[in-house]
Formats: structure tokens, C-alpha cells, sequence
């Protein structure tokens, strides 16, 4: 990976753990407006809002730390206590994938489970959507080319 796409990819992924931080707190925290979000998008589905949104709290809080342990793991991959390239690709392809199913998900939340969706979530998604697979083909590339795939 060049320096270039390391800083892409460092930056990216950052800002996406950072900006995902807020809706992990809300969430588990249970932040009034997350509460009534979620008994809103609980009603169509009849399930419980509080394990909705506990779950969907964990689920993000599990993606902000892959997001900013890959932007730390992406600048010092070539340090002695970051040895393993396997490692990284694992963790880096993880979050990825992850996020993008993530943020899919809450788009088909914002769209079918409310009422009016609201358009700065719908907005913040499609972000995240478009860095993960900006993110995924950078790092892709990077495993093709150590195992001598050509494209």
C-alpha cells in the first residue's frame, strides 16, 4: 500500500470509528431520541426497542473500535508489535464488510421501519457505505498484489 492509500484508508476509517462514537453512546446509553427512534422502528416489527436498540448499540460500538484499530493498525502496520499482515487484513477486511452491512441495514431501517426517515442519518450511512468500499478495494488490491494476483 502506497503512502497515499495508507493515508486514505488511516483517515477514512478514523473519522468513520469517530463519527459512529455518537450513535454508540446514544444508543447504549439511551439517549431520549434514540429511545423514541427505536419504539418507532420496533412498532413494524414487533420486537422489543429496548434489545433493539441495546443490540444495535453493541453492534456499532463493535464497528467504531474495528474502524479506529484499522486506521492505527493501517499507519503502524510495519511496527514490531504489529507483525502480522494476516492480522491485518483480517481486521481491516472485517470492518470493512462489517460496516458496509451495518449502514445498509440502517438505510433499510431509515426508509421501511420509519415513519419520515431522517435525512442526516440517511446521509452519514451512505458516507460510511461509500469509504467501506473505497476502503475494501484499497486494501484488496494490497492482498492481490502480495500474493501475486494480477489485475
Amino acid at each position: 500500500m502506497n503512502k497515499t492509500e495508507k493515508i486514505v484508508v488511516s483517515i477514512t476509517s478514523l473519522l468513520m470509528g469517530i463519527i459512529l462514537i455518537r450513535f454508540s453512546i446514544s444508543k447504549l446509553a439511551g439517549w431520549e431520541i434514540s429511545v423514541n427512534a427505536f419504539i418507532e422502528m420496533a412498532r413494524p416489527l414487533s420486537i422489543n426497542p429496548t434489545s433493539f436498540r441495546l443490540f444495535t448499540g453493541v453492534q456499532i460500538t463493535i464497528l467504531c473500535l474495528s474502524y479506529i484499530a484499522t486506521a492505527f493498525y493501517t499507519l503502524f502496520q510495519h511496527k514490531a508489535f504489529f507483525s502480522s499482515r494476516l492480522s491485518y487484513f483480517k481486521l481491516s477486511v472485517f470492518a470493512n464488510i462489517f460496516g458496509f452491512i451495518t449502514m445498509v441495514g440502517a438505510l433499510l431501517a431509515e426508509f421501511f421501519l420509519r415513519v419520515q426517515p431522517k435525512w442526516p442519518l440517511v446521509y452519514i450511512a451512505t458516507g460510511i457505505i461509500i469509504f467501506s468500499m473505497l476502503n475494501a478495494f484499497i486494501i484488496n488490491r494490497k492482498a492481490n498484489k502480495l500474493i501475486g494476483v494480477t489485475q
